[in-house]
Parts: structure tokens; C-alpha cells; sequence
């Protein structure tokens, strides 16, 4: 077996290593010369995912410092919440140390972080990823302008919040925002930043408060959506519903509509939008025959239907 794996060439070997968690690459590169060699290939460090482990500040700098290569790509961390009274995670030094070792880093995720010491400006200028799950932040972030910045996506983060979509829609360029639980989004706040986000070609938005006014802003100033995701809690209406038929652009359309809205309403959006090709619908049931009557309206749009 060993002998077999030895007859391997560098680049099956190369190929295997990135598909190791992380202590696993880092044990593999104490075997012998071939693979610490191997272990150290700039295709093994291009995409991280290190969020399995609690790092502490030191082991993230010996990272950074010794295994961490130029050409990485993305990086995924998992931190400590409310950490006052402990040695943080991250800190401007280490985040300028990463921009400057990691020039291509294009991805940043970050997992139970607390960044409320972190100034925005210290994320690396190079992202144009952003993912922030289970994050503590202040309310000053996204004041400052990432240049590449393009997608952003906040997950279960409690602070995210009107004051944060319009800091992040006044200097921005996106073209993927997702926001999941957050529950200090409201309607006014979306219809606040909507005419900034003219350039959004896909958005999410789920547990957040968006009801008719917010859509009626999406509908207007949001033409070139290609994916809108409405999840569960929302407030929307037929006539929310409807304000929607003016996304012509508009390809996936996923929706939980409790039984705030009836089928012919949404046959009427889907008949508003040519391009449809994917239709979901979430937290109602039709009755027999609504089903058929959809799929013979849009033949080449997929529908799926949950209780």
C-alpha cells in the first residue's frame, strides 16, 4: 500500500492533499522530503478551511507565517463570541499581515467572530467574497469601501442591521447580497437602500423584516435580479407580490407565502416574468389542479411545492 502510494505523481498526490482536513495536511508534510514538499504546494493552501478548529490567535499566526502561500484563494475561521475576558482571534495586525501574505485572497468567511474591535477597513481590499455567520459586530461596519467587494452574505447575525445595508449600499457595487436572520432589517431600512443597489443580480433575503413597501422598492430599482429569495417571516401581500412583475430580468424565484397569497396571484407574477425558469414555493399547498395549471402555463419553468 505504501509502495503504491509513493508510485503516485506529484500532481495525484498534490490532488489528495487538498482534500485533507487541516491537521491532516499538516501531518503529511512530517512524512518525508517528497511530502513536506508536496505539503507546502501552492494548489494545497489555495482554498482553507480551518473553521473546524478553535485556533488561537498564535497558532493563526504560525499559520499565516509558515504555511499560509501568496496564491490563496479562500479562507475559511472559526472564532470565540464575547471574548473580552479572552485572547481574541483576529486583530488589524493579523488581518493587514493576511492582505499582505495573501495578495489573491478573494474569500473570507468568518464563524463565530467576534469583530466588534476589528475595524471594517482592516478586512483584507482584496475580497470580493464576504460571508460573515454567527458574527458580533459594531455598528460602524461597512462604513469604508472594499474595492472588489461584490457578494456579501450575514448569517444569524443579530446586529446587522438598517444602518449596516445602507452603509454597505452607499459605496458598494454588489451583486449578491444574502441576509439570513436578521431581525433588525426592516421594510424602511430596504426601501431605504433599494435605489443603491441598482446593480444586485441575486438577492436572499430570509427572517427579515420585508413586506409590501420593501418590495415594491425591489421591483423598482433592482431590474437586473436574476435570483430573489423571500423566506419566512415576512409580511408580503398580493399586492407586494404583484410589484414584483416588473423584474423582467428576474430567472429563480423562490418564495414562502404562507397563505397570504393566492394561486392566481402567483400565476399572474409568473405570466409578468418571461425569463422564470425556476419557481419555488414554500409553506403552502394548492389545491388540485392549481399544480398542473402553473406547469401548463410555464413549461420550461420547474416548480416545487412544500406543506
Amino acid at each position: 500500500m505504501v509502495a503504491a502510494v509513493a508510485a503516485l505523481p506529484d500532481s495525484v498526490l498534490v490532488r489528495i492533499l487538498t482534500l485533507l482536513p487541516l491537521k491532516e495536511r499538516l501531518r503529511a508534510a512530517s512524512v518525508c522530503r517528497r511530502w513536506h514538499r508536496l505539503a507546502l504546494d501552492r494548489e494545497v493552501w489555495r482554498d482553507v478551511d480551518v473553521s473546524p478548529h478553535r485556533l488561537s490567535s498564535r497558532s493563526l499566526w504560525h499559520l499565516l507565517r509558515r504555511r499560509f502561500q501568496p496564491s490563496m484563494r479562500s479562507l475559511r475561521l472559526r472564532g470565540t463570541l464575547r471574548s473580552a475576558l479572552k485572547p481574541r482571534l483576529l486583530s488589524p495586525a493579523l488581518l493587514a499581515a493576511l492582505g499582505k501574505r495573501c495578495p489573491e485572497l478573494h474569500r473570507l468567511c468568518l464563524v463565530e467572530t467576534d469583530l466588534r474591535f476589528i475595524p471594517y477597513g482592516s478586512i483584507p481590499a482584496s475580497l470580493t467574497v464576504l460571508e460573515l455567520s454567527c458574527c458580533e459586530i459594531p455598528s460602524a461596519w461597512f462604513s469604508a469601501a472594499l474595492p472588489h467587494l461584490r457578494h456579501l452574505v450575514i448569517r444569524d447575525v443579530p446586529a446587522f442591521s438598517d444602518r449596516h445595508l445602507l452603509n454597505v449600499s452607499s459605496w458598494s457595487r454588489l451583486k449578491t447580497l444574502s441576509v439570513f436572520g436578521a431581525y433588525r432589517l426592516t421594510d424602511a431600512g430596504i426601501c431605504q437602500a433599494a435605489p443603491r443597489l441598482e446593480e444586485l443580480e441575486c438577492l436572499r433575503l430570509c427572517q427579515c423584516g420585508i413586506g409590501d413597501s420593501a418590495a415594491g422598492s425591489i421591483g423598482r430599482y433592482m431590474e437586473r435580479l436574476r435570483i430573489l429569495e423571500i423566506g419566512e417571516d415576512h409580511a408580503l401581500t398580493e399586492a407586494g407580490l404583484n410589484s414584483l412583475g416588473s423584474l423582467r430580468s428576474l430567472e429563480m424565484l423562490s418564495l414562502n407565502l404562507y397563505r397570504t397569497v393566492s394561486p392566481s396571484a402567483v400565476i399572474a407574477l409568473c405570466r409578468a416574468l418571461p425569463g422564470l425558469r425556476s419557481l419555488q414555493l414554500h409553506g403552502v399547498r394548492f389545491e388540485d389542479g392549481i399544480m398542473d395549471e402553473i406547469q401548463a402555463d410555464f413549461p420550461f419553468c420547474s416548480f416545487s411545492e412544500a406543506p
